[in-house]
């Protein structure tokens, strides 16, 4: 983590404290982010209450009636995290994923602005491997960075109706699994059965920021039976540890 730009502190209100780390979508810059996490949550500093960590920075919740935003950033700036281990082991998740009819909505329309067949698409989508970045917009919304450059596409001028849960959406570069149903700017490709949160399950958020995530195709007829078991609590999806491989 040597030679890279230096932290910004910037403050969130009088209760948090976002520690920015660059501006693009880069392992490296995410690199630091969960490594500055992982010290944060071991150092277990008295008023810390939550740390939240996104593509490119560590939001840092905080007690203000036992913490100061200046003296959180004094004890940040003295805090060796360049080898900090990480705060999880790291797995790598394999999800199922349909992209026929009547599920991957919008594919025509992608066809149509990239200029791809559909087989092309779902195969570039299909054959990337990601990065679980962040949890964002709503519960459950997993932002995944490594989508092939084929597939950069503008988000919409205006959202479109609902997508249902579980919708593998693109747009601007980037791939994200929908948790719930919400009108949207990106374009629905394909479907997931797998429930990345249920509140229902002792591991809520289905991976962990950092993990690996791969899709393996399936059918619809495979969808449905996957959809009824993951309703039932099942989690549908396969992983590996990294440090295993």
């Amino acid at each position: 983590m040597t030679n890279l730009p230096e932290p910004r502190y910037l403050p969130a209100g009088e209760s948090a404290l976002v520690v920015e780390f660059g501006d693009t979508i880069d392992p490296k810059i995410h690199d630091r982010v969960l490594a500055l996490d992982a010290a944060v949550n071991v150092a277990k500093w008295e008023g810390v209450t939550e740390t939240v960590p996104t593509y490119r920075s560590l939001m840092i919740h905080f007690d203000p009636r036992r913490l100061t935003t200046e003296a959180l950033a004094d004890a940040l700036a003295g805090l060796d995290y360049a080898s900090a281990p990480p705060r999880t082991r790291q797995r790598r998740w394999r999800i199922p994923a349909c992209y026929d009819p009547p599920h991957g909505e919008d594919i025509a329309e992608v066809e149509a602005l990239l200029g791809l067949p559909r087989a092309r698409i779902t195969g570039l989508h299909q054959g990337a491997r990601y990065r679980v970045y962040m949890y964002g917009f709503a519960p459950g919304f997993t932002f995944l960075g490594g989508l092939a450059r084929e597939l950069t596409i503008p988000r919409r001028a205006a959202p479109r109706a609902p997508v249902p849960p579980g919708s593998l959406l693109i747009a601007g570069g980037q791939a994200l699994i929908a948790s719930c149903a919400m009108p949207t700017g990106w374009y629905g490709i394909g479907r997931t059965p797998v429930k990345m949160f249920d509140p229902r399950r002792e591991r809520v958020f289905l991976a962990g920021i950092g993990d690996e995530m791969c899709f393996e195709r399936i059918d619809p007829a495979t969808f449905d039976a996957m959809s009824t078991a993951a309703d039932a609590g099942e989690f549908c999806a396969r992983h590996e540890y990294l440090d295993e491989n």
